[in-house]
Formats: C-alpha cells, structure tokens, sequence
C-alpha cells in the first residue's frame, strides 16, 4: 500500500536524522502539495507494539510542511518522556497523524517498515 505524502514526509524526517543528511526536497513538496502550505494543528504519535513511543502537538502557528517535518524528528528524538529513537526501534514503529482541520479531525496510521 502506497504511503500518504504526509506520513512519508513523517518518516523521511526521522531518516534525516538517523541519516545526517538531507532526503526531504522542501521546495518541490510545496509546489507540488500546496496544502503543505496550509497553517493546520498537526499531532505526531510515535507507537511501538501499540504503546506510545514519542509525542508532538503544534497548535497551527507554523505550516503543515513544518509542522509534520519538525513535529516527527521532536516525537522521536526530543520528547523527554523517552530516549531518542535508535533504527531499530524507528524500523518498528508506527506513526500516527492527527491533523484538525475546519471539517474536522483527520487521522492516519502508518504500519511499521519491519515486523517485530
């Protein structure tokens, strides 16, 4: 099953990170998505075996773009619940977008890259 655009930005976020180089194409994603554009209040869940792993909440002062970008690499690697994020823990997690929008809220899970 094909990724939605706003979980794929989610996870290659985090692979930036894990990476330490850059892989999301900021410019093209807005030209091509100008929804991205959009002020929208956004919450990231980071999930491993159905128990939560991470956690970001921007209230929809900055873009989606951002907000998803910036709002996954702080669930996994700066909410100070948890330890950041390792590869394997990230190749097994699922990720959890809450957009509220105007018509109402919006959610969409994504399954992990790997089983456990």
């Amino acid at each position: 099953m094909k990724r939605s655009v706003l979980l794929q930005l989610s996870r290659d976020s985090i692979e930036e990170v894990l990476q330490m180089q850059q892989i999301v194409d900021k410019t093209h994603l807005l030209q091509t998505y100008p929804l991205l554009n959009e002020k929208i209040p956004t919450t990231i869940k980071l999930y491993l075996k159905d128990e939560l792993r991470g956690y970001y909440k921007n209230s929809g002062n900055i873009s989606l773009f951002d907000s998803v970008n910036i709002g996954a690499k702080k669930a996994a690697f700066e909410d100070e619940n948890f330890t950041p994020l390792c590869v394997s823990q990230y190749l097994k997690c699922e990720i959890e977008l809450i957009l509220d929008t105007a018509e109402g809220i919006i959610s969409e899970r994504d399954a992990p890259l790997v089983n456990s």
